[in-house]
């Protein structure tokens, strides 16, 4: 899933197009700017902070950057274009403003400050970003880990003992994964487990959640009954041909669901959702059970 969100904030209407107002020395105040930027660890926030300022004292009206494979957006998205490159010792930012006028020298000074301004801050809350995400994803597989599981699935568990929604839990597991490993060693081992997670990605929904939670397990917190989680499992056992990665190994998997019951713990839909998926095991394999009680 793509966790990339551009942030849309709109500044109020300007009221640059007096000559009184180009011909006027912004009162900024660099103290309280750097203050104002530095005050969340969130990217968007940072970035969205900076397109107000910028509303507040020169003919802005929008600006965006991109950066990696995350977009940071703000304001209207038309009129005069400029863009401009910001360098630091380490990196490099292109931003594209967009403006009610053309910048006076003057103002091409204060924005010049302005984004000298910028750079800490942002920096500071993408480190943080990735920080966290390491901490919440796997790095193999870039699908979630345990800990982000754990917390997903006492949300989704909480909002189904409101009444606001069914939740099913599948439990996904490589079958012979150990003497893959043991006949090819890790190295494959890890690019079956990669392309795997690749598959569960392409399969499950929007509204689906997908983790690895250790070796070549993986669940998948799904929204619905254990009909709607029976589809993506068998979306997945379908998928599995189509991808070269594990045809090339012959591999399969086994996957068990469990419906949410009213007021369970985590711990008991897990239990129950494993329990199925060693039914499907014993089986045959390469196909799924649902958790009859």
């Amino acid at each position: 899933m793509d966790f990339s969100i551009a942030t849309e904030l709109y500044p109020e209407d300007y009221w640059y197009r007096s000559d009184a107002y180009l011909n006027m020395e912004p009162e900024l105040d660099l103290i309280q700017v750097i203050q104002q930027l530095h005050g969340s660890l969130d990217p968007r926030t940072v970035f969205a902070c900076f397109g107000k300022i910028l509303g507040q004292h020169l003919p802005i009206k929008g600006l965006q950057l991109s950066l990696d494979k995350q977009k940071f957006v703000w304001g209207r998205h038309y009129g005069i274009e400029l863009q401009r490159t910001i360098n630091d010792n380490q990196d490099t930012f292109i931003i594209t403003y967009q403006l009610s006028v053309p910048l006076s020298s003057a103002q091409k000074h204060t924005l010049g400050q302005l984004e000298g301004i910028l750079i800490q801050p942002l920096n500071n809350a993408l480190k943080y970003q990735n920080m966290s995400n390491q901490a919440m994803f796997d790095a193999l597989t870039q699908l979630g880990n345990r800990y982000y599981y754990r917390q997903a699935i006492d949300i989704a568990l909480a909002r189904a003992n409101r009444q606001q929604g069914q939740v099913s839990l599948i439990v996904l597991d490589l079958d012979k994964f150990k003497q893959l490993n043991d006949a090819h060693g890790h190295k494959v081992g890890d690019y079956v487990l990669v392309g795997f997670a690749a598959l569960i990605n392409e399969a499950i929904r929007n509204t689906d959640q997908a983790f690895r939670i250790g070796g070549d397990e993986f669940v998948i917190v799904t929204q619905g009954d254990a009909q709607a989680a029976a589809i993506v499992c068998q979306r997945i056992i379908d998928m599995m041909p189509k991808h070269s990665e594990l045809t090339e190994y012959n591999i399969q998997c086994s996957l068990g669901i469990a419906e949410s019951k009213p007021q369970q713990q985590a711990e008991n839909i897990y239990e129950r959702a494993d329990k199925a998926m060693y039914s499907a095991k014993a089986a045959g394999r390469n196909c799924y059970r649902i958790c009859a009680n």
